[in-house]
Parts: structure tokens; C-alpha cells; sequence
């Protein structure tokens, strides 16, 4: 039995392609193909066009990846979605993440890692791309051996504003404190994860239930 994807991107020839491409992997298969996130939701009123996998652009018209990730999150939890975006940006990867999405991925990679991309969603339930720390990866799926790590009230309040599309200086305010301090916070937060970017410390904090969506 082959796994089914649904495929919602609004650029009908980059479906197309992408069916034909996934057509071809061993154990996945397209159940259909629509053009937004409101398409898709009219599809899953119906239990026959529930697949394993969505496979979601983030820009879209009507209905954009975010809506639908966080459409799918509260109504259909099950279904997993790899998140597909032309945009390599902190921020977009860390607000379809919150969204709900399980894996992202750049539109520009070979058939060979879409596939691996795939294979990951399903065996792992999270797929992200090599630009995103491997250290994160491996915490992830490290179990409970490491160290506990205790973290202060204040960093927990800026890990958790470090999942939002604020700013540095926008979280500063909303702590009351200076730019600097919250680079402070941040820098502590990077030495006790041995991480070195917002996206890897957001990852690891949502995987490890550190931090609420």
C-alpha cells in the first residue's frame, strides 16, 4: 500500500511536475491536486480524499499555508504537512513551523530529497532542510539522554517570544528590557543548546514541548 499526498500549490504546472515526480517514488502516491487551502478543506469533508500527507505551498492566494496548517492542526491532527516554500527565511520557516507544519522544504531540490523528505515525515514525523542546524536533528532524535538543562524565567519568557515573527527589538520591548539583554538571553539560550541560530532554538524548543504554539 502506497501512501497518498495531496498536493495544494496555486501554480498548476509546479503540481503537475510534482505529481509527475512522486508518481515515481516507491511508496508514495498523489491522491489529487488543488490550487489553495479552502480547495483542500472541501476535499476533507469527504473521508475517501483523507491522505497521509499535504503537501503545502505557503503562498497562496484564498487560503495561504498558515491558514491551512493551522486549519489541518485543529481538525485533522493526523495529517502530516511538508510545508514547501521558494523562501529560505528565518521567519518563514519558524511561523509555518508554529502553524503546524511537520517538515519544510525549498522548491528548488531535487526529486531525490523530496523523496527523503517524504520517507522522513512518515518514519520520523518531522523533515527539516540541511541549512537548519544538524545538532537540532540529533537532539530531536537523541531520546532523553541528554542533561537536563534549566533554564530562568526570563529565558523562557524570550524562548517563547523567539517563536513569533517578532523582532529582537520588538521582543526587547515586550520584555522591557534593552536590545541587548534579549541578545543576552538569546546567547545563554545558544550556549546551553550548543545551537547557533533563532530557527535550530525554536525547532528544538517546540520538539522538546519547551515552549507552547
Amino acid at each position: 500500500m502506497k501512501y497518498k499526498v495531496a498536493l495544494v500549490d496555486d501554480h498548476v504546472l509546479i503540481a503537475k511536475a510534482l505529481t509527475g515526480i512522486i508518481e515515481k517514488f516507491d511508496r508514495f502516491e498523489v491522491l489529487y491536486e488543488v490550487e489553495n487551502g479552502k480547495q483542500l478543506v472541501d476535499k476533507l469533508q469527504h473521508p475517501q480524499h483523507i491522505p497521509d500527507i499535504v503537501l503545502l505551498d505557503v503562498n497562496m492566494p484564498v487560503m495561504d499555508g498558515y491558514e491551512t496548517a493551522a486549519w489541518l492542526k485543529d481538525h485533522h491532527p493526523d495529517i502530516n504537512i511538508l510545508a514547501l516554500s521558494v523562501q529560505e527565511e528565518e521567519e518563514t520557516l519558524i511561523r509555518i513551523i508554529r502553524s503546524g507544519a511537520q517538515g519544510y522544504l525549498l522548491k528548488n531540490v531535487r526529486p531525490a530529497e523530496l523523496e527523503k523528505a517524504l520517507e522522513a515525515i512518515i518514519e520520523r514525523g518531522f523533515y527539516y532542510p540541511d541549512w537548519v542546524a544538524h545538532k537540532v536533528i540529533r537532539s530531536i532524535t537523541s531520546g532523553d539522554t541528554e542533561p537536563e538543562i534549566v533554564l530562568n524565567k526570563r529565558e523562557m519568557e524570550f524562548l517563547q517570544y523567539a517563536a513569533t515573527d517578532l523582532t529582537y527589538k520588538e521582543i526587547a520591548d515586550k520584555m522591557c528590557c534593552s536590545p541587548r539583554t534579549v541578545e543576552g538571553y538569546r546567547d545563554s539560550l545558544f550556549e546551553k543548546f550548543q545551537l547557533k541560530s533563532r530557527v535550530s532554538l525554536v525547532v528544538y524548543a517546540l520538539r522538546k514541548k519547551l515552549i507552547d504554539l
